[in-house]
């Protein structure tokens, strides 16, 4: 089969498109067809040998083909199998079974995936796995949305940003999105109520307070993003530098005993399930939260596809088809 092979970290021209063999599921695998997989952030990250990914041993000798996020149609099951059979379509996240969605096949264990949802293609189900059960956790488990509350996102034209503004507003949420100039308009289009230009003003400098924040670029400092949010407000770091993560992770909890303001990571979060994906799938059949998909790349584009990605050029997200 054909695969694009990480053979180390680097960037990602540095990825081949090559020949290796066809995996065959184990007792407890399903082995896939891949149709369509999309790219997240995490995918160029791991491949440029970020602490986290080497901490994960992500990338290996053995595991050497990255994507996560993934939809397809069962090829083969292992003897252990119960929930599929050959013929099923369904979608799935690879991040905890070892990656492997940049490819024409994959086998991953059963619990990694879900029935496709029938009104979906296999590349706007592709788009869920990550950016939407991210998105929808970040923005409800913790502090449920109310309607009229003040919410910002910061990185809002991006995936996760994309369908964070959809259900925020499906929530009656007053909806901040934070981006380039290049996806402000976008961002107007699936409901933002206003978009700031990072370029041209800080908004942790704009005297709005906001009563909860996703943030999916941090770089700054973690008091500046207190001060932004209103009494009980509550601060989600998903995404951003190193020094940003460390001070969500260290400093947030220890600020958040100090009043009633909350900030840090998505700490909650959940792997992708069929609770989520049910749920988001009665939203996507009402037209109330759909994939914003830039563009379609075959296969031996993923090195091209993941560097615009890298640029921040991505239009919410960007989908690999599978000839």
């Amino acid at each position: 089969m054909k695969a694009i092979v990480a053979e180390n970290y680097g960037p990602p021209e540095s990825l081949q498109l090559k020949e290796v063999e066809k995996p065959t599921p184990k007792e407890n695998e399903v082995l896939v067809k891949i149709h369509a997989a999309s790219l997240n952030a995490h995918d160029f990250e791991v491949l440029g040998g970020a602490w986290t990914a080497r901490m994960g041993r992500l990338l290996t000798s053995e595991h050497n083909i990255l994507g996560s996020d993934v939809a397809g149609r069962v090829e083969a099951v292992g003897e252990n199998i119960e929930q599929f059979q050959p013929g099923d379509e369904i979608v799935g996240d690879l991040l905890y079974s070892g990656l492997g969605a940049f490819a024409e096949f994959v086998c991953a264990p059963e619990k990694t995936f879900t029935l496709k949802p029938a009104s979906m293609t296999f590349e706007e189900a592709s788009t869920y796995p990550q950016a939407a059960i991210i998105a929808l956790q970040a923005l409800r488990d913790k502090r449920p949305i109310k309607p009229g509350d003040k919410i910002l996102i910061n990185g809002a034209g991006g995936g996760m940003g994309t369908f964070g503004i959809q259900l925020a507003k499906n929530w009656g949420a007053e909806v901040t999105g934070v981006d380039s100039a290049m996806k402000l308009d976008m961002m107007r289009s699936i409901g933002a109520d206003h978009v700031i230009d990072y370029m041209e003003e800080d908004f942790t400098k704009s005297g709005q307070r906001y009563d909860v924040i996703i943030d999916t670029v941090a770089q700054r400092s973690i008091f500046k993003y207190r001060r932004t949010l209103s009494p009980n407000g509550l601060y989600v770091m998903l995404g951003g530098s190193r020094g940003a993560m460390f001070q969500a992770a260290i400093l947030g909890p220890l600020i958040s005993r100090t009043g009633n303001k909350h900030l840090g990571i998505n700490w909650w979060s959940k792997p992708y399930n069929k609770e989520d994906m049910d749920f988001l799938e009665e939203l996507f059949e009402a037209g109330k939260v759909v994939p914003v998909i830039d563009k379609r790349c075959p296969l031996s584009e993923v090195p091209e596809a993941l560097q615009y990605l890298k640029e921040g050029r991505v239009l919410g997200k960007v989908v690999i088809t599978m000839e």
